[in-house]
């Protein structure tokens, strides 16, 4: 089984970036975390982040026919991006919206996501731990999806 997880602008800037929002842990170390995590499971990972919308976009429909599963944090996208929206549900491939911080319990803007109708589901506050819980979750949806 193989999932791609995307993570969208800035995210490579944790450790950096309002470390009392995001912690201290840096990008690498999320990395190393999701790599983990995944191979802990059986699952391997395929890792892409990047500031341009477009590339997300551009990486979302490489996948197609591809990868299994995606799990994505759209980072400041969650609330503007439709032509990411539209990838995801124009490949049809299951996934899960991760953020780190609980977006809900955030500044107003920041709690409407275009992201989360293409999505099974959506792990927000949970940390680098919403990684593996949507890697988990995506893992045990894709294998009784075909098992049914």
């Amino acid at each position: 089984m193989k999932i791609l997880v995307i993570n969208g602008p800035n995210i490579n800037m944790l450790g950096i970036r309002e470390p009392d929002v995001y912690g201290k842990k840096s990008y690498a170390d999320l990395l190393a975390f999701i790599r983990q995590s995944a191979c802990g499971i059986g699952v391997d990972v395929d890792l892409f982040q990047s500031n341009n919308e477009g590339a997300i976009v551009d990486i979302i429909q490489w996948a197609y026919g591809k990868i299994d599963g995606i799990v994505i944090n759209p980072a400041a996208y969650t609330h503007t991006s439709i032509a990411i929206l539209d990838a995801l549900k124009a490949v049809v491939i299951p996934a899960v919206e991760v953020h780190i911080s609980d977006i809900n319990n955030r500044e107003e803007f920041r709690r409407h996501s275009y992201i989360s109708p293409a999505c099974l589901k959506t792990i927000a506050g949970k940390g680098f731990d919403g990684y593996k819980e949507a890697i988990e979750y995506l893992r045990k949806y894709i294998t009784e999806a075909a098992g049914s």
